[in-house]
């Protein structure tokens, strides 16, 4: 396992904030292009999708050396379900199915809570209501950036993108000092 403690230093643990700022605008970046090329139908979509996927294994990689190979494998699943299932719901918002809408909405919410719940049991400093907060804005945001798109509301779209963009930027926050406190704390 990867310590991160005092004679790992500052340098280190610039180093895991970068990579997890870096991480998390990924993940909404990746997002919103994926809804943009669905929306427009872009021939892209394919493309964007396969590297929209590729999020969850690179935060795999990064968790695997602090806590094994078995939980950086489980939050992938989760981060690969999340994104799946946003998939589905963008996909059913563009069809016009409000029933299929909301089968994925309740999907997707559920999955979030699964996801907080599963990082406050592999880190003390990860609270499971402040992830669920952060994760539930997260798919509000990012459910109201897709509409917005969806419906032609593009101004409204690129604003809802500069609260999502600063929101991944505190769960970025969230997961390098959990992560700094819990090996610090050794």
């Amino acid at each position: 396992m990867q310590q991160i403690n005092n004679n790992c230093g500052l340098n280190c643990q610039l180093q895991l904030s970068n990579i997890f700022r870096q991480l998390w605008t990924e993940h909404v970046l990746w997002t919103r292009f994926f809804i943009l090329s669905t929306a427009f139908s872009l021939p892209d979509l394919q493309v964007v999708t396969e590297r929209l996927l590729q999020n969850p294994v690179d935060f795999a990689r990064v968790l695997k050396p602090f806590y094994g190979e078995q939980i950086a494998e489980q939050f992938e699943k989760l981060l690969t379900d999340h994104l799946l299932i946003a998939a589905e719901l963008v996909n059913a918002a563009k069809a016009g199915d409000t029933a299929q809408v909301e089968k994925q909405r309740k999907r997707w919410y559920r999955n979030a809570e699964d996801i907080a719940k599963f990082l406050a049991s592999i880190n003390r400093f990860w609270n499971e209501a402040q992830w669920r907060d952060l994760l539930f804005d997260h798919l509000r945001m990012t459910e109201n950036e897709a509409v917005f798109i969806l419906t032609g509301q593009y101004s409204k779209g690129v604003k809802e993108y500069d609260y999502i963009q600063a929101e991944a930027l505190n769960m970025a926050d969230v997961m390098t000092n959990g992560i700094i406190r819990q090996f610090n704390d050794k």
